[in-house]
């Protein structure tokens, strides 16, 4: 018989609940080993003939709600987004041999939420930020890094103006499956999905 034995310090095996509870305490635990940017996600988007397309992204909020990123709206995503407002969420904790993949509906957040993140960052990202024409032809380096110097030069203190085309989406869940590494590859799944306001069900997956 292979050995089927739990993981030091893991569950025993991953039960029914409300999932919004253990990403809770997954992403908790995260923060705490791993290196960097615990936060960090896999954000997939598509046009709406289908075509995928995914990057990096860092979570910036979350609760109830939803899941929050900020970006360019008028980036590739940004574009994707706004013709297909679904998408796909995967954090990947190699430290924790865990994985969460969230599905759901896109939805832009508020003029003042974008504000308050975007002057909530650092200067020289904020700058960074409002100089990029992100996803766009770049002809060559010095360009982007000649419009930052113009921008830190107009604005020599205080925060720099969101542009508005600068903003954040909530990626509101349909579905959530937790991924756990099992010896022997025997791995523990188990997938959500929303059944109604505030109420899920779920079910265990074959590995």
């Amino acid at each position: 018989m292979p050995n089927t034995e739990q993981l030091p310090g893991e569950v025993t095996a991953l039960r029914d609940g409300d999932p919004l509870d253990l990403f809770n305490k997954w992403f908790d635990e995260a923060r705490s080993v791993e290196p960097n940017d615990p936060n960090a996600m896999a954000l997939a988007t598509a046009t709406p003939d289908g075509w995928p397309s995914v990057r990096m992204v860092l979570l910036k909020e979350h609760g109830p709600d939803g899941f929050v990123f900020y970006t360019n709206a008028e980036s590739r995503k940004g574009g994707e987004i706004a013709e297909n407002p679904q998408g796909a969420l995967l954090f990947h904790w190699k430290s924790l041999r865990r994985q969460i993949r969230i599905e759901g509906a896109l939805q832009e957040v508020s003029e003042a939420e974008a504000d308050a993140y975007f002057h909530s960052r650092p200067r020289v990202s904020q700058i960074g930020s409002a100089a990029s024409d992100q996803s766009r032809p770049l002809p060559q380096r010095q360009t982007y890094l000649n419009r930052v110097e113009d921008l830190a030069v107009r604005f020599p203190e205080g925060d720099i103006p969101r542009p508005e085309h600068w903003t954040g989406f909530r990626l509101v869940p349909h579905a959530i499956e937790f991924w756990l590494d099992r010896p022997n590859r025997l791995h523990d799944r188990r997938l959500f999905k929303r059944v109604g306001t505030g109420a899920w069900s779920s079910t265990l997956l074959y590995p």
